[in-house]
């Protein structure tokens, strides 16, 4: 929902780097030991991959906070959850989310997500509707995440 600088977009550095961060997610506690944890996970599954270990680095110089949940050595897989945001225009919307592991390539991970009741549907799609707007107006394709191991899919009834 916020647009971050480097490339790829990710997670991690959204959590512990951004100020935003401690806004956006209303129980940001929680994001942020899952968050660790998660990448806890896929350090064990590649422990040799340079990106990730640039990250865990990078995170680990410039956010007190990550150095004490990373020490903790917590690894969890995301399967399923729901996720509590804070959005400064269209309020707070929860997101229930699932992850699906894809048959052709081990580690990739699709996690969609979809919105729990009306109020975070509606407001989802008005975020969608601005998207669409800027695309057509400027000629430009959209911003997706192109982080190797997790996916975004908004899922919104009747867009499929």
């Amino acid at each position: 929902m916020y647009e971050q600088s480097q490339r790829p977009a990710n997670f991690g550095r959204f959590t512990f780097l951004d100020p935003r961060a401690e806004t956006f997610y209303r129980e940001w506690d929680d994001a942020a030991a899952q968050t660790v944890a998660l990448l806890r996970a896929e350090a064990g599954r590649a422990p040799y991959d340079r990106l990730l270990i640039d990250l865990v680095g990078e995170l680990s110089t410039r956010s007190e906070t990550f150095r004490q949940l990373w020490a903790a050595h917590d690894v969890r897989e995301h399967r399923a959850g729901v996720r509590s945001v804070r959005h400064p225009v269209v309020g707070d919307p929860e997101l229930g989310c699932e992850g699906m592991e894809l048959t052709n390539d081990r580690g990739l991970l699709l996690i969609a997500y979809a919105p729990t009741d009306q109020p975070s549907e509606d407001g989802l799609r008005l975020l969608a509707s601005w998207s669409v707007a800027d695309a057509v107006t400027t000629g430009e394709p959209f911003d997706r995440p192109r982080a190797r191991h997790l996916h975004l899919t908004y899922v919104l009834p009747g867009s499929r």
